[in-house]
């Protein structure tokens, strides 16, 4: 599957250089062009993957190239003002080679909150191909306007994408982490799902048993504006060296092969999600097993499925595998689509409508102070 990547503001910069270094380091072929937007020009030119040509700078007039602020009611506006001048950048995407777009953001921020929603907006106006958005939700320590910006977006963008890939930060940070490193480490774990996801319709030697082509992804996403999860897990195999040395082979039989399998399935399933769900509470799903030929057991990829199958409820499950020979780890994405309820969105739902609250309340007291120096029986100057 490839898509025709828009990555708009600092981490959808980010993410977009990730997922391009990604396909260059795997020898992948998953994206038909990649077009960055922002509105600080410092971000801009930080971008080390994305064609300088394709780098986009919004809002010149209204922020002189510094930025949103974390504001996205700002944001939305200068994308709504040069959508124009962002069309012709992505106009430049082959389409014959696209199966979709995606749409690249942070949702708590300023610039990717307020864009991202118009530019899917302005996509699906353009284009038949379906468009997608990944946000990315903020941690809970990040502070309450962020949590508001987030949950604003995502009410508006899941009306203007076909559906919305999810990824929830706090359930991938690390004790300990630094900032920065977590943020990069974040991108590339980002970038390994989605690399993985895409990659699997590609063709190659060797040949997959059972073919996950563009249209089965687009089928799990769906195409109604509803949510998505991506889970990932991995597990490393053991290689030993052959009777008479060369290259060491997989040491598995049959029954440990598809063991290995249907456990790291239920890994990345049940603990491994990009926005943690209960499996009842979606609609469709997708499994893709990838790793070394031998290690991909054909029955043990079956089995995944079923289980799928049943803990979800849904016969809509589908299931194949992505042959890679250089490789030490079988790993395992599955797409979770038309995720009903999550509690990290009720969370952040309840957070905002608190947060929306306090804004008000503090509009009003700026209000009430303006008159703190209305001192009578004095001229102004002018």
């Amino acid at each position: 599957m490839k898509v025709g990547l828009v990555a708009v503001g600092q981490a959808g910069g980010k993410i977009a250089d990730a997922l391009l270094r990604y396909e260059r380091n795997a020898g992948a072929d998953i994206v038909a062009g990649a077009v960055a937007v922002n509105t600080a020009r410092a971000d801009l030119l930080g971008l080390r993957e994305v064609d300088p040509e394709r780098r986009v700078l919004i809002g010149g007039d209204r922020v002189k190239g510094h930025g949103a602020g974390a504001d996205n009611e700002l944001g939305a506006e200068v994308a709504r003002d040069d959508v124009d001048e962002i069309r012709d950048a992505i106009d430049v995407i082959p389409t014959s080679d696209v199966d979709a777009f995606l749409v690249v953001a942070a949702l708590g921020g300023g610039t990717g909150s307020g864009g991202a929603p118009v530019i899917c907006r302005e996509l699906r106006r353009i284009y038949e191909e379906p468009v997608y958005a990944l946000g990315v939700l903020p941690a809970r320590d990040e502070g309450g306007i962020y949590t508001l910006n987030a949950a604003r977006s995502l009410k508006t963008v899941v009306e203007h994408a076909d559906a919305t890939l999810l990824f929830d930060n706090d359930a991938h940070r690390e004790s300990g982490e630094s900032l920065a490193g977590g943020y990069g480490r974040v991108n590339d774990e980002i970038a390994r799902r989605l690399g993985v996801l895409l990659s699997a319709g590609e063709a190659r030697d060797p040949t997959p048993e059972k073919v996950v082509d563009a249209s089965e992804i687009i089928n799990t996403l769906g195409r109604s504006g509803g949510v998505a999860s991506l889970g990932y897990a991995s597990a490393p195999l053991e290689r030993k060296r052959g009777l008479f040395g060369g290259r060491k082979q997989i040491a598995e039989d049959a029954l440990e092969s598809t063991t290995r399998v249907t456990a790291t399935v239920r890994r990345a399933a049940l603990g491994g999600l990009t926005l943690p769900c209960e499996l009842q509470d979606v609609e469709r799903a997708l499994v893709v097993v990838s790793g070394p030929p031998e290690a991909l057991s054909r029955e043990g990829i079956e089995d995944a499925r079923r289980w799928l199958e049943t803990a979800t409820g849904t016969p809509e499950v589908r299931g194949g595998d992505y042959p890679l020979r250089d490789t030490d780890h079988l790993s395992a994405a599955v797409l979770l689509g038309g995720v009903a309820a999550a509690p990290r969105l009720a969370e952040l739902r309840a957070a905002a409508v608190e947060a929306q609250r306090n804004v008000a309340a503090i509009a009003e007291r700026a209000e009430l102070s303006a008159g703190i120096w209305d001192a009578e029986g004095l001229d102004p100057l002018f």
